[in-house]
Order: C-alpha cells, then structure tokens, then sequence
C-alpha cells in the first residue's frame, strides 16, 4: 500500500523503488506511509495477482470517495466507512460493496490501525443495505449439457473454432474456474488408455499454496482438446492461446477472453438473447454441476469434481434443481397436478 497525493493509501504490493513519496506531513502521516510500504513489501507474493488487483482498486475506490467527501481515509472514523457504504449501495451491488469493506478493512490492517469496520455504525450500515436490496447475488446463466452440445455443433472450423471448442469442453468437464482455465499448460494433460485423460489443476482460488488437484476429462473433450493443439502446433507452454483473425497462433488467454468465447459461440449457436448476456466465464462450472445432481450425482463427488471446499457454493448453484425436489414438488406429484 501506498500513499497517494492526498495523504491516504491503496493497497499496492509494489517494490520501494515505485513506491511514491510520503506527502508533505506530521510525523503520523510519514508513520503511516512507512507501515503501508512495510506490509506492501512483506506481502508481496503472498496473494494472487487478481486479489491484489482487486485491493487496490477497492481501496483506491473508498480513499477517492472520501477525498471528494472531505473525509479522512487512514485512518477512517466508523460513521465514515458508514456513510460510505450508504452511498455505494445506491449504485453498486450489495456484494460489491462488502468487497470494498473488507478492503477498507484489510487496509487498516496493514497500517497497524484499529478497524473502524467491526464497529456498530458499519454493521448497521451493512444491516441497512441488505434490508434495502438483499444478499442474492445475480448467477451467470448455466451452460448445461444441452446448451454445451449446441456450442460446439455451431463453432464452425479453423483454427479458432477448434481453440473455442477445447476451451468450452474442457471448462464443463473439469469445472475450471476461468483464471484456472487460462493457467492450464500443455503438460498439465494426460491421456488415459481408454482415450480419456486427466488434467491436473496445479492451483486455484481455494488452494493457493499449489497442492494440486487432478480433474477427469471425457474422451470426446481430449480429442477436441489434441485437435486443437495439431491445428496449433504447439506441444508445450499454455494450453489455450489467442488466434488471430488469420489463424496466427498468439499468446496465453486472458481470464476476460473466456466469457467473451463463450458468448460469442452461444450467440452463433442461437441461444436465447437473455441467456447469452447472462453468460460469464463461470457459466459452464455452474452448468456442469447443475447436470451432475441432476444425474444424481452424490455432493462429495460434485464438491470433488469443482474443488468446493464447503457445499455452499453447490447449493447456490443448484437451488433451483433442489426447489423442483422438495416436498411442494413431490406433494403435486402425488396429486397429479401439473
């Protein structure tokens, strides 16, 4: 973390040498500055790229919003970082607005300051933002099998499409989160002697110190898999690369290409309007553990296959599926009633 030019800070691992200079100030000031840079340097490496991204542009948020407020950022009164998530609820969604919390938070933290964000004031902002607009976060439109098959019907051929078609069928099967499916390597495959494989996740969200984990792929995924990498010509290095609008072979995807992908091949295969801008680069580990209890698949194999550590990200996603099984659904069964 750093100061910026009004004598606050954002969360920045960065190296002293591009860190900016301490304002003109008190002793405090200069205090602060210093613990930030201390805790920038001490945890660099220790968080994804994507956290630290994710910090700092939350802390640059609040510290920008108290500045323009007239606010004192670091350290941040109670009624402050309350007023402030009073003012983000009215146009930011209510888990954003807990993200840029526990960023203030963390902060704070790292400033060796005590934590205004524990204190009533903001618990009872918290309180008054989900009354007023709930906890239900907005769920990326699934990509079922059904919707899966008619992608990869409608890709087309070249190069890209075979590129498009690995990505997709690799991210159902495995349940890759789209950072993951963007890391994959070549040799992170292996095929099996009945012509299905296995891909091993050297590491995710949920195991970050890289214990690895191994995913199963279907035979029809490994041969949309090696199809793409004969027309690619490439048998090491990252697994899914840009292709060019003449089908020059660039470098590894961005975790933003993924949604932009599948998108795009829904539109093609003529999905439903709606469906389509629902789409993240989640849909197809949201779609593919839809089809797996659907199937009956049993939750310790479903948290298995998507690196769940808890069952709470599985039954968000399966509500609606659990909703069709209870006992309203069962009593109308029962009387015939359709």
């Amino acid at each position: 973390m750093v100061p910026d030019g009004h004598g606050v800070a954002t969360l920045a691992p960065l190296a002293p040498a591009e860190m900016s200079p301490a304002p003109p100030a008190g002793a405090d000031t200069l205090a602060l500055a210093l613990a930030l840079a201390r805790h920038a340097e001490a945890a660099r490496g220790a968080y994804s790229p994507h956290t630290e991204r994710a910090l700092r542009a939350d802390t640059a948020v609040f510290t920008g919003w108290c500045a323009a407020n007239g606010f004192a950022a670091l350290p941040a009164a109670a009624e402050t970082v309350a007023a402030f998530i009073d003012a983000m609820g009215l146009a930011r969604a209510p888990a954003t607005v807990r993200r840029y919390v526990a960023s203030v938070a963390a902060m704070h933290r790292a400033a060796r300051l005590p934590n205004p964000c524990v204190e009533d004031a903001v618990r009872l902002a918290l309180k008054r933002l989900h009354r007023a607009r709930g906890r239900a976060q907005a769920q990326a439109a699934p990509l079922t099998r059904d919707r899966v098959d008619r992608m990869l019907e409608a890709a087309g051929d070249g190069p890209r499409a075979l590129r498009n078609r690995a990505l997709l069928a690799v991210a159902y099967d495995s349940l890759c989160r789209r950072s993951e499916l963007v890391a994959l390597q070549c040799a992170d495959l292996e095929q099996g002697s009945q012509g299905d494989g296995t891909l091993t996740l050297r590491r995710s969200k949920t195991d970050t110190e890289g214990r690895g984990s191994v995913r199963y792929l279907a035979g029809d995924t490994m041969r949309a898999v090696l199809a793409w990498s004969e027309a690619a010509g490439h048998v090491d290095g990252a697994l899914f690369r840009s292709v060019g609008k003449a089908g020059t072979i660039g470098g590894p995807l961005d975790p933003g290409d993924v949604a932009r992908v599948f998108k795009a091949m829904a539109a093609v295969a003529g999905l439903d309007a709606s469906v389509v801008a629902a789409i993240s680069g989640h849909s197809s580990r949201v779609g593919a553990a839809q089809d797996q209890v659907r199937h009956g698949v049993e939750l310790p194999a479903v948290m298995q296959a998507g690196g769940w550590t808890t069952p709470a990200m599985v039954a968000r996603y399966t509500a609606r599926l659990d909703a069709r099984r209870s006992g309203a659904a069962k009593l109308a069964m029962l009387q015939n009633r359709e």
